[in-house]
């Protein structure tokens, strides 16, 4: 009877101090705990109310009454604290939390309860972790996103018809800002990183803020940057099109599965939904012309990303002129700037 009061008090016990999530068993299953002295307890539940019903027994009063009863045990202490930190010395019960239900471990080495926690809050990262991972490899779903940024133009040739000071742009007046609707499936996953292939659909704005009085006119010969021989609040031109991004992703990740920082490298394809141009007088008063002022509607280029969790920063480069050859000069578009 002793040995039998020993283990319901260690049992009892051990479930004062952890909550388990039991798993429904069938008729048949069963569970068996082994000790030391090779005493073994055998637990039968004929369906899944039989584990529940655990719950309606007072386990504190049942320990206060087997702990006057045990008054000693060769090699250790016996009595279990209010604390539920003293256990029988020989015997330890290491319980995990899995998805599919409970890991129960006997150990006899004389793990402190420090070390037993720590392992329990490892099998609940690892556990946390798995989920992610899954959680990641399995998103392909529709993402929204909104990015900010600047342009500017990088001159590849000269030509005295157009000269640079006519089309110099306002670095801060000259902004970018794009809507896009993607995906970014997970290719390959591994434990600290994986490939991940971001494309969709976007479209943008690119507004060019001349720095002078400069206006934008469509003439016979090509796209003209006269000055407006007035004082001007501002003068700009602006392109809207509409594009198809691709970027091959590396996502890395912490210990803990966490997401750390990406990089990408890929490109894009454009076409030009729309362009005007937009003077804004000293008095307040605009004008608004639209036209296709010689721009190529197809444009292509590359670009590069880089994350820090959910802020992804950004930069395109065009491959492609600006303008069509021989109608204006020969500009590239370089954005960079800001996506969430």
């Amino acid at each position: 009877m002793k040995t039998i009061a020993r283990i319901v008090a260690l049992i009892v016990g051990l479930a004062t101090t952890t909550a388990i999530q039991a798993k429904p068993v069938s008729p048949t299953d069963s569970l068996v705990i082994r000790f030391a002295n090779r005493t073994r307890l055998v637990i039968y539940a004929p369906d899944k109310a039989g584990i529940q019903a655990l719950s309606n027994y007072d386990l504190n009063k049942i320990v206060r009454e087997m702990g006057m009863k045990l008054d000693s045990v060769a090699g250790g202490q016996t009595a279990i604290s209010q604390g539920g930190d003293r256990f029988l010395k020989d015997t330890v019960l290491v319980v995990t939390k899995k998805k599919d239900g409970v890991t129960i471990v006997i150990n006899d080495k004389g793990d402190t309860t420090q070390t037993l926690s720590r392992r329990r809050d490892q099998g609940d990262r690892d556990y946390d972790r798995a989920r992610r991972q899954k959680r990641d490899r399995d998103r392909g779903s529709i993402d929204y996103g909104i990015s900010f940024g600047l342009n500017n133009f990088v001159q590849q040739s000269s030509n005295p018809a157009y000269p640079e000071d006519n089309y110099d742009l306002r670095p801060i007046g000259s902004r970018y800002f794009a809507l896009s609707v993607g995906a970014m499936p997970t290719i390959s996953r591994g434990k600290y990183a994986s490939l991940k292939l971001y494309y969709g659909v976007e479209v943008a704005w690119n507004n060019f803020m001349f720095e002078g009085n400069n206006v934008a006119e469509k003439t016979p010969a090509g796209v003209a940057f006269p000055d407006a021989g007035r004082e001007l609040q501002k003068s700009k031109l602006t392109v809207c099109t509409i594009g198809i991004p691709v970027v091959p992703r590396v996502t890395f990740y912490n210990t803990e599965g966490r997401k750390i920082c990406h990089i990408g490298l890929g490109g894009y394809v454009n076409y030009r939904l729309d362009s005007y141009r937009k003077i804004k007088e000293a008095d307040g008063g605009t004008d608004r012309r639209h036209s296709d002022y010689y721009l190529n509607n197809y444009r292509y280029g590359l670009m590069a990303h880089l994350g820090l969790r959910s802020i992804d920063f950004f930069v395109k480069y065009d491959l492609k002129p600006l303008f069509q050859t021989d109608k204006g000069p020969d500009v590239r578009t370089l954005s960079f700037g800001i996506g969430f």
